[in-house]
């Protein structure tokens, strides 16, 4: 059982490390145990397991993924909080300097988690277990789920009204929905509320678990640039009838457009966030070639 936190531990913490929340970096630490033990519950992370961590924070979480006897590399952009951790994650991060892959072993990487190649930081399989900054979720979200190798699974901590986007069924979705539930399986596993941060933040929190699917059940590179191709097209009249949005916003004529919708089993008149990714997929096979534009 993990010791017993709560925010003036985390502020004793900063205090006497001389750090502070830096809000354009949109940290807010956990200080939960509760919550801590419901993100381990769905990561299970277990001896010899390869975890991706980004923004590490005080360290608080991979202390609980290195216990589990994980394998963690861990990505932090303040370089106050990287020195904080070496000094508090010496031991582990010297055993990873000589096994990369020991169980309990910490390598950390000080830099921008938004310029780095994540996916080929550490070997698959791997997972990702992380309290995402907010403000970066949608560009984490595509860069680890965009291109192979994917992890086998994401347990994240992200703003609420995100995890609800992202989870979102016909009839609220959006490009980010499309997106991540066309690579993975995916649910909101809990919601966190703002106390269980330090500072707390302005918004209601929540974990989601994706899953990717297998690399078989994909497009190929070059169809799947014409799916995205298509839905980008399409959200941008989210609220207008489809075989009005695509005619204006593809290089294709409405009877191209009508016939494709008629073929793929859509209604005309469906608005682009009634689609699942089912019907999208249909809808880009009956386009298809989809001209550039």
């Amino acid at each position: 059982m993990a010791a017993r936190v709560d925010p003036r531990d985390v502020r004793d913490t900063l205090r006497a490390a001389g750090l502070r929340a830096r809000h354009a970096l949109s940290q807010n630490f956990l200080a939960d145990v509760d919550v801590l033990e419901g993100i381990l519950d769905e990561a299970d992370p277990h001896a010899g397991r390869r975890v991706l961590e980004i923004g590490p924070g005080l360290g608080m979480l991979t202390r609980a993924l290195l216990d589990a006897g994980a394998s963690v590399t861990a990505v932090e952009l303040d370089r106050g909080l990287v020195e904080f951790l070496r000094e508090r994650f010496a031991a582990e991060l010297a055993l990873a300097a000589d096994d990369a892959a020991a169980p309990g072993g910490l390598r950390l990487i000080e830099g921008d988690a938004l310029d780095l190649d994540l996916v080929h930081l550490l070997d698959a399989p791997y997972d990702v277990v992380a309290n995402l900054p907010y403000h970066i979720t949608s560009p984490i979200v595509h860069a680890l789920l965009g291109e192979p190798p994917r992890p086998s699974r994401l347990v994240l901590m992200v703003q609420r009204e995100v995890a609800e986007r992202i989870a979102a069924p016909p009839g609220r979705m959006s490009y980010l929905s499309v997106f991540v539930q066309y690579h993975a399986r995916v649910r909101v596993a809990f919601r966190v509320p703002p106390v269980a941060f330090e500072p707390e933040p302005a918004v209601d929190s929540a974990v989601i678990v994706a899953e990717p699917f297998d690399a078989d059940d994909r497009l190929e590179p070059d169809e799947e640039d014409e799916l995205w191709r298509l839905v980008q097209a399409a959200y941008r009249e989210r609220r207008k009838m489809l075989h009005n949005v695509l005619a204006r916003q593809l290089p294709v004529d409405a009877a191209r457009v009508d016939a494709a919708l008629a073929a793929a089993g859509i209604a005309p008149d469906r608005r682009p966030q009634t689609l699942e990714v089912g019907e999208w997929l249909a809808l880009r096979e009956a386009l298809t070639p989809l001209p550039a534009g």
